[in-house]
């Protein structure tokens, strides 16, 4: 034992991952503060409101409530339906009542638990490999489904600051509908025509072979696998055009929703400020901060709609209060049942899907 209290010959931890522990400690507690900070701000400016806020909520049209969660259940069939027909372009036939299960599971994951967007994904991964969808698709299906998502989500911004007036002009509007079309089109041109990417990724492996100081050919078999695997993956036009409408059902039906619950609480928000509130508190929602972005989305939301739709304070909680219910609590609420009654269950295979999604996350 020595003067420290450590054992005689047992290695001390090195500096830097000692180092390393504190500046995470220390980061930890600055973002605990953060968050505290912005608890009592948003405290201090909501407290004066609340009451007529509660009021407005317990004045609650509920014809409107059914109406918004009946949007949020055609948001979530939307996304299913990309996903549906990506995996059919890929080859894989699947029903839209598993695609579904499997979207509801995957945004119970995602809104609920800490780095829910790894399980979430982990999860989708490993179902469409049960499908039968080969690694290369699966992670397509994936990567594509997000992107798409993602560019509905601009154009929705895009045009709710087109309604406000902004100036964004119209060559925005077209490049976001363009990098839609461009995305189809690439996709489609490489699983067709996999010797023009071949070549490029063989050249790609060289480099990278060649600095690693490795055999020039090392892993072109593994490029050759990937290629035979791309080639399954036909989006031809229908499928494309399908996708992006579905997309666009998923975006809108979502930004419904939040219009309906501003009705059900009595509001008359402007479509424009909507549509930017809306958007605004999706991206700000993709930050991993808290899992479904709780307080700080709701803040932004709350914002948003006080701001740019118009609504006065005491409307605006009420209104974010029942759309994070609604899309948030309970679509959690309902995917977990999805996923204890048909998901619950593990099979022999997991692990190996397990493996295979983070050798590619990696």
């Amino acid at each position: 034992m020595t003067a420290n209290g450590e054992l005689a010959g047992e290695p001390a931890p090195p500096p830097a991952a000692d180092s390393r522990r504190r500046k995470l400690r220390w980061l930890k507690w600055v973002l605990g503060a953060a968050l505290l900070a912005l608890l009592i701000a948003e405290g201090v400016y909501l407290w004066p409101r609340l009451h007529e806020s509660w009021r407005k909520l317990t004045e609650i049209h509920w014809g409107w409530l059914a109406v918004a969660i009946w949007l949020q259940a055609v948001s979530m069939s939307g996304f299913a339906r990309v996903q549906k027909q990506l995996l059919n372009a890929g080859g894989v036939a699947v029903s839209q009542r598993k695609s579904v299960a499997v979207v509801y599971g995957a945004t119970a994951m995602s809104v609920s638990l800490p780095a829910g967007q790894v399980f979430s994904t982990a999860f989708t991964y490993r179902q469409t490999r049960r499908w039968g969808a080969s690694p290369i698709v699966a992670s397509w299906q994936l990567v594509f489904s997000g992107v798409v998502a993602a560019l509905g989500l601009a154009l929705l911004g895009v045009g709710g600051t087109l309604l406000a007036g902004g100036n964004v002009g119209p060559f925005n509007l077209i490049l976001s509908l363009a990098a839609i079309v461009a995305l189809v089109w690439a996709g489609n041109y490489v699983s067709r025509n996999p010797g023009s990417l071949e070549a490029l990724l063989r050249r790609q492996l060289a480099l990278v072979n060649r600095l690693r100081k490795r055999p020039k050919d090392r892993g072109a078999n593994k490029i050759a696998d990937v290629l035979d695997q791309l080639e399954s993956v036909d989006l031809g036009k229908r499928d494309g055009v399908l996708v992006a409408v579905w997309a666009l059902v998923h975006r809108f039906a979502d930004v419904a929703c939040l219009g309906a619950a501003c009705y059900a609480v009595g509001a008359d928000p402007r479509i424009a400020g909507l549509l930017l509130a809306f958007a605004v508190g999706k991206v700000v929602g993709s930050i991993p901060f808290a899992p479904g972005g709780i307080v700080y989305v709701d803040a932004t939301l709350i914002y948003g709609l006080t701001v740019a739709a118009g609504l006065p304070a005491a409307q605006a909680v009420a209104a974010a209060f029942v759309y994070r219910v609604v899309s948030f609590v309970l679509v959690a609420i309902v995917g977990w049942i999805v996923f204890l009654f048909l998901f619950r269950r593990p099979q022999a295979e997991d692990a190996e899907f397990e493996k295979e999604f983070e050798q590619r996350r990696l």
